[in-house]
């Protein structure tokens, strides 16, 4: 008896979806396939392959994409991909050498001089600074619009740059606010906007995907991670993803290959092993973040806690949570009475939570996102979309949540000394 895998949930079929092991003398995972060459049986089936790679050629569906070398293609790459995209429903996945490298690949294979790029603020820092300091030495129009500017607002923005408006980029939750944006509407007003040209939505799922929010059946045209962060999972891998249409990511695979910014056969090997556990990682860290938040916001060091879950009834966000969000996640921000003194005397107190940048590994860390993740975003721009010198952002881990709290405790206590 068989399965129809159609019928199967990713979290199952992370175990085996695209990979045989008698290709591989038995071996019950994927092993590392660390070559450079592959060997072709005839000359003409060279030619196929690199014809299909660098776009010559549409490679029809039932056309299997055979290996070259491993910066167009590996068994590693190819098994991840495949696997990558069973999460998001996509049609395609791409894998990349770190979440900056998928997010200035897609940019550069799919803008070109002239277009307009619009983009929700906050951002994560790096995406700020390719977006504001790198697209327009290459002729591309960028411009941050706040992730609260009502509906209206945005499409006159949208509808002041005409045909030349080729991108809405969206971070949501925001990095490092928590802040929401519909993604749904802004895909929508998307496509009302494609006239002479398509208006592409790309959504940086980082926070709550794979598992808790899924930006291509609201509508957006591409997906992308840092792969570090949850994907990855244990703080030991940087790496990045795109998922889409093949019609989307084909291109993007092309400008991929040119730019050299694959991963490496242990970076997917990692990252395969890390897919078997993402679900049941990520549900049980957002299960302690929504206790640890809650206690965040019952102590009198806290000023406000930002964390989806704890969002009030009634309000424009919270609709937008219900609507697109299956949970809240384990990053939670908070503001620490006192500025930032107290801030920085929290961050130097703590002892079970680590010290560091990054998120979505098995233990948590706490960082200060003004002077460290989003130092290079202008103060005045910090200031405008609300991160604040008293901010702290906390990924929490797989730890106990009562111990977390505990820690938490004693640090915000020393904050105040």
């Amino acid at each position: 008896m068989t399965l129809d895998p159609r019928k199967l949930h990713p979290e199952s079929l992370m175990m085996s979806h695209g990979y045989d092991p008698f290709l591989s003398e038995g071996a019950a995972k994927p092993p590392i396939f660390m070559t450079s060459t592959f060997v072709f049986r005839k000359a003409e089936e060279g030619e196929k392959f690199f014809r299909w790679a660098y776009g010559l050629e549409e490679r029809g569906r039932d056309q299997s994409m055979g290996l070259i070398y491993s910066r167009l293609n590996n068994p590693s790459l190819q098994i991840l991909e495949e696997r990558l995209s069973l999460w998001d429903g996509a049609e395609a996945a791409l894998s990349f050498a770190s979440g900056m490298a998928a997010i200035s690949t897609m940019a550069l294979a799919t803008l070109a001089p002239g277009d307009v790029l619009l983009y929700s603020m906050p951002v994560y820092g790096g995406t700020e600074f390719f977006f504001e300091k790198i697209l327009p030495r290459f002729g591309i129009v960028t411009k941050a619009f706040p992730m609260d500017l009502p509906a209206a607002e945005l499409e006159s923005l949208a509808r002041g740059y005409g045909d030349k408006l080729a991108m809405f980029y969206l971070e949501s939750p925001a990095n490092p606010t928590n802040v929401l944006i519909d993604i749904a509407a802004v895909a929508a007003l998307a496509r009302k906007l494609s006239s002479a040209r398509p208006v592409r939505t790309a959504v940086d799922n980082t926070f709550l995907g794979p598992v808790f929010q899924n930006p291509l059946a609201l509508g957006a045209d591409l997906v992308l991670y840092s792969a570090t962060k949850f994907i990855g999972g244990h703080s030991d891998v940087i790496a990045g993803a795109v998922t889409g249409p093949k019609s989307l990511v084909d291109p993007i695979s092309v400008y991929r290959t040119m730019l050299g910014t694959v991963p490496d056969p242990f970076t997917c090997w990692l990252l395969l092993r890390s897919l078997e556990t993402v679900k049941v990682r990520m549900e049980a860290q957002a299960k302690s973040a929504e206790r640890i938040a809650r206690a965040l916001a019952e102590n009198p060091r806290v000023e406000k806690v930002y964390y989806p879950a704890l969002l009030e009834p009634g309000t424009s966000q919270r609709a937008i949570y219900d609507r697109q969000c299956t949970g809240p996640g384990s990053i939670i921000s908070f503001e620490v009475r006192g500025g930032k003194a107290a801030a920085f005397a929290f961050l130097d107190s703590v002892a079970l939570c680590k010290l560091a940048v990054s998120l979505g590994g098995t233990e948590s860390l706490v960082e200060h996102p003004a002077t460290m993740t989003h130092s290079d975003v202008p103060p005045e721009i910090q200031a405008r979309f609300g991160i604040t010198e008293k901010m702290i952002r906390l990924s929490v881990g797989m730890e106990n949540a009562d111990d977390l709290i505990a820690d938490l405790r004693q640090a915000l206590e020393a904050s105040a000394r």
